[in-house]
């Protein structure tokens, strides 16, 4: 017989991570791999599986406590005693306890108490908080989708249930006499408060942190999506027979390859004692999540794929990142980014925020037919164009606006010039 520890995953990629809830109690009996915690940060709520079949002995770290890279959670009871002195789940505490009521010891062996007449949320296997939270918010776990392991129903996914659930518009009221309309205060309007949810809170702390130590700069171009568009058209379907969706980010990915030979320091990361420059070319994509903000999934090594295996790789990692399956290795190692923040209707956007550490962050606005004048043959002609602007935001720490320009020439001039 003997321990085992149970450890906060070392790579988080400078975010911050914050026990949500255990999904098992101290004294459950659990098998290797066995999910049993959830853990959150401002990009993605993580599983931590348990290294080995044991027994829950000790549990460290408690809901809403701060997790570090390497932190201890919890102990692992192995061995032939372990296995005799299992407990069956819910028969110790609740696992899912505020700071401070967790067990930090073996719970003595309880039964557990009865469901109310009527409780739904005891018709499904749910962990302990997951239960407490269904209670709390009086919602009917049945009609929740569940985006845990095999479908399980994750503190997450509680959450989100009950944010639509208060977005929902509330029924009219009958109309009030006039009278008391008019003797109501200005302050009796409707009024919903919604408190932050703790993604929504990092990103805050990393958006404010970003503008606080970097000097961002923008630069604006226009640019002729009209070679990508129909090299687009002539494409997509055999594209598609490949299992890849030909995106217009797909041809920004291979463009930034191309822009960053003609300046490499924008692929970099700042720090007080040096500027680390890259080689691979990781770039995270912004993809949105509603109200729930955005996660950035990255393409790691761009410069070795071809215009089918980047449009392959955004695929699966769009298709994860919308149902909500992406893990952190996903997000990690990001050295430059794309906000494609057109796709909801802006012309442009500035300054967009750059990911720390990293040194700039590129923006392609809304495509739109504008009339242009070209010249062909020395001849001005007038020309129905699909333009869109596309911005570079650098920290002015690491370059000045003639690497900026030059990155964003290069980037123009590739989509301008794609070969049919």
């Amino acid at each position: 017989m003997g321990y085992i520890d149970i450890f906060v995953p070392a790579e988080q990629e400078g975010t911050k991570a914050i026990v949500r809830s255990w999904l098992r109690n101290v004294g459950d009996r659990v098998e290797e791999n066995d999910p049993l915690v959830e853990l959150e940060t401002d990009k993605v709520t993580q599983e931590v599986p348990a290294p080995a079949a044991g027994v829950i002995a000790e549990i460290l770290l408690a809901s809403d406590a701060e997790a570090e890279p390497g932190a201890l959670l919890g102990r692992l009871k192995v061995g032939d005693e372990a296995a005799a002195g299992a407990t069956p789940p819910a028969a110790s505490g609740d696992a899912g306890a505020e700071p401070g009521e967790a067990g930090f010891a073996p719970a003595p062996a309880s039964s557990p108490a009865p469901a109310a007449p009527g409780d739904k949320s005891m018709a499904l296997a749910l962990s302990p908080a997951v239960r407490r939270a269904v209670r709390t918010h009086d919602i009917d776990p049945a009609t929740i989708t569940g985006t845990g392991k095999a479908g399980r129903i994750t503190r997450a996914d509680v959450d989100k249930a009950v944010a639509e659930r208060a977005a929902a518009p509330a029924p009219r009221p009958a109309p009030a006499p006039v009278a008391a309309r008019e003797e109501a205060p200005a302050s009796a309007g409707g009024v919903r408060s919604i408190p932050h949810d703790r993604m929504r809170l990092a990103i805050a702390q990393n958006m404010l942190n970003s503008v606080t130590v970097a000097p961002h700069v923008t630069a604006m171009f226009e640019c002729d999506f009209t070679a990508i568009m129909a090299h687009r058209r002539k494409h997509k379907a055999a594209f598609a027979a490949e299992g890849a969706n030909l995106t217009f980010t797909a041809y920004f990915i291979a463009a930034c390859v191309a822009a960053m030979k003609a300046a490499p320091a924008i692929n970099s990361r700042w720090h007080d004692d040096r500027l680390d420059i890259f080689d691979d070319v990781n770039i995270g994509i912004g993809t949105a999540l509603g109200d729930k903000g955005l996660v950035v999934p990255v393409v790691s090594k761009c410069q070795e794929l071809s215009l089918l295996g980047i449009a392959k790789r955004l695929t699966e990692m769009v298709e994860r990142a919308r149902a909500n399956k992406l893990t952190p290795a996903d997000m990690r190692g990001g050295t430059f980014t794309i906000s494609n923040h057109g796709v909801s209707g802006s012309l442009f956007a500035t300054p967009i925020i750059i990911s720390q550490p990293q040194s700039a962050i590129l923006g392609i606005g809304k495509t739109e037919k504008r009339v242009v004048v070209r010249e062909v043959d020395g001849v001005d002609t007038i020309q129905i164009r699909s333009l869109a602007y596309v911005s570079l935001t650098i920290d002015h720490r690491v370059v000045d606006g003639h690497q900026t320009n030059g990155w964003l020439s290069a980037f123009v001039e590739t989509l301008e010039n794609w070969p049919s």
